[in-house]
């Protein structure tokens, strides 16, 4: 099955959000149902900080990325953080190779990796394939169309338009959130907990770190070239967007809310 593009690529701007996430901040859903005899299979580790968060925390773990440059970043992490308990593999969340992966997993975890892939549902069912019986799916990704923000601008508005329209034309669905349930019930899953969670940017730190790095994103990451490539906006219109999210962060009533949909799928 060919792959959709990743929309975000591995830019510093990107990277910088990614690896301010924790097992504790991205993953709070999941915690509760690890124990230290488990074997965990974390599908798009990315910058690797989960990931190294969840091997403290169950027995193994085995850490999928779709590219060898992806799978890179998460070496690296578990080697700077001294993790011992880890192996770090390319694959497709497609077409998962269970002898390669060295059998059956516990736990099969994946992060903000559905709104990106070309099936979900059978990302889904895949990760239910190589689950043992008994064993747990968790899955969170955010929806797009459920962020909320405070003050009102256009600026803000014209980048989720953008954001939307990039990630559709690479095949993704940024409103995964919401449809995590669906795709559950779709690939065959019959025992589901939905739920729902958000990061909430408010204090002056925060929106000064959330406003400046969708602000980089706008300037040379894969995001900015796609959509100057494609017509969708000019360099000047993303700096003018860039621009607004500066002054958003500035704002003293700045407020912004990412809404996040969360399964739990027991095999």
């Amino acid at each position: 099955m060919p792959l959709n593009t990743y929309t975000h690529g591995h830019a510093e701007a990107v990277l910088r959000s990614h690896r301010w996430r924790t097992a504790a901040n991205s993953a709070a859903y999941l915690l509760p149902h690890l124990d230290a005899g488990q074997r965990l299979l974390d599908v798009g580790s990315g910058p690797g900080t989960i990931t190294a968060d969840l091997a403290r925390l169950v027995g193994e773990v085995v850490a999928l990325e779709i590219t060898e440059e992806a799978a890179a970043l998460t070496r690296a992490e578990l080697e700077r953080q001294g993790i011992v308990n880890a192996t770090v593999l390319v694959g497709d969340v497609h077409a998962l190779d269970l002898e390669g992966l060295g059998g059956p997993f516990d736990v099969v975890h994946a992060h903000q990796v559905l709104q990106h892939v070309a099936d979900p549902v059978g990302a889904l069912r895949e990760m239910l394939r190589v689950t043992r019986p008994g064993g747990l799916v968790a899955a969170r990704d955010s929806d797009y169309g459920h962020f909320s923000w405070h003050p009102a601008s256009a600026g803000l508005d014209r980048w989720l338009e953008l954001y939307d329209a990039a990630a559709r034309a690479n095949g993704g669905e940024p409103h995964a959130g919401r449809l995590l349930l669906a795709w559950a019930h779709a690939a065959g899953a019959h025992d589901v907990t939905a739920g729902s969670a958000t990061w909430c940017f408010a204090t002056p730190e925060d929106r000064a770190w959330w406003g400046s790095l969708w602000a980089d994103r706008l300037t040379d990451t894969a995001l900015a070239r796609q959509l100057v490539e494609e017509q969708r906006a000019t360099p000047e219109e993303l700096a003018d967007v860039a621009t607004a999210w500066r002054a958003w962060a500035e704002h003293p009533d700045g407020w912004f809310s990412v809404l996040h949909g969360e399964v739990l799928l027991r095999s």
